[in-house]
């Protein structure tokens, strides 16, 4: 596929993969731009050390184009910004803050940047900004959300036409027939999490990914809607966060019972006992463990035979 996000990523196909603390490391991000999408590394996880480390393993791994994700909030979010340019990283994926904090030195530092957001009011902050597009992410991802709760399917369609930029739609896609949808109301691309954190290439653990493809429907839930609303898969931390806010825990409780590193010890450690367990609603239609290269002709074949159906219902309303 040649359209505008392509080009301007300088990638093949309009597939790109989440970020992801703990799951998106260098193995994963080469392999989905061997694929010809665009791989991101997770520097959410990484002390600024590791994350050159993942970048120069990235570039000896692939030709083709990858990039960052730096969740703004991080304390080490401008030591990764400064090593992305020593670097020189093709693309940046900003989130989890001001977009304006750091677009200008990277685009001037000839990066391109993508934000990520969660209703229309960042959506329109982030193109005033100077980034070159936007991933509209619904409350259906994994990990933290908009307070909005707003689904991809809507946030998509009431900013298509709205902004002058590229839109990519993110949370609740694993599919061809996912990706032919948010194309048809005006995506022109798509971020994929869930199920390329339960890839053979991801650095999670594999207890973290067995427990992904073994996910049903109801298994994921948004809770801290007070603090940071967060999609988690149902265990032990999961219990104990549901049961101080039924309660009606403080602010403080809670902070006190996420506590830190939990992320690690659940989805890069594999206790899923003890460790928090960050995963989209998606998880319930994923139900095995692959390689991104299958992912990939899974995508292609389901998208290609979505399109012939829809050519031959064109006509029924």
């Amino acid at each position: 596929m040649n359209n505008r996000l392509c080009n301007i990523l300088n990638i093949k196909s309009p597939i790109i993969s989440g970020g992801m603390v703990w799951c998106s490391g260098w193995e994963l991000a080469s392999e989905v731009s061997n694929e010809g999408g665009l791989g991101l590394i997770g520097a959410g996880s990484m002390s600024p050390d590791v994350l050159r480390e993942h970048i120069q393993k990235c570039k000896k791994a692939t030709k083709n184009t990858f990039g960052v994700n730096i969740p703004l909030m991080n304390s080490n979010s401008p030591k990764h910004i400064d090593i992305v340019i020593e670097e020189n990283v093709p693309v940046v994926f900003t989130s989890a803050g001001n977009p304006s904090t750091y677009t200008k030195k990277l685009v001037d530092n000839g990066i391109k940047v993508v934000h990520v957001i969660a209703n229309e009011k960042f959506a329109f902050k982030a193109q005033e900004a100077g980034v070159s597009a936007v991933v509209c992410e619904g409350f259906e991802a994994g990990g933290h959300n908009g307070k909005e709760e707003t689904t991809t399917l809507v946030l998509v369609n009431q900013l298509v036409g709205k902004l002058d930029i590229p839109i990519i739609a993110a949370g609740g896609i694993a599919t061809g027939e996912q990706i032919l949808a948010m194309m048809v109301i005006g995506a022109e691309g798509v971020q994929i999490g869930s199920l390329f954190a339960a890839s053979r290439e991801s650095s999670a653990h594999e207890n973290f990914k067995r427990a992904v493809v073994s996910a049903k429907e109801g298994d994921t839930m948004l809770l801290l809607r007070n603090l940071s609303p967060t999609r988690l898969l149902k265990g032990n931390f999961f219990d104990s966060i549901k049961a101080a806010e039924d309660r009606g825990a403080s602010k403080e409780e809670l902070l006190n019972i996420i506590g830190v590193g939990k992320t690690k010890i659940g989805m890069f450690e594999g206790n899923l006992d003890e460790g928090e367990l960050e995963i989209g609603q998606v998880s319930s239609m994923i139900d095995k463990i692959i390689s991104v290269k299958d992912i990939f002709n899974n995508l292609r074949k389901e998208y290609s035979e979505a399109y012939l159906r829809m050519k031959s219902i064109n006509e029924l309303i």
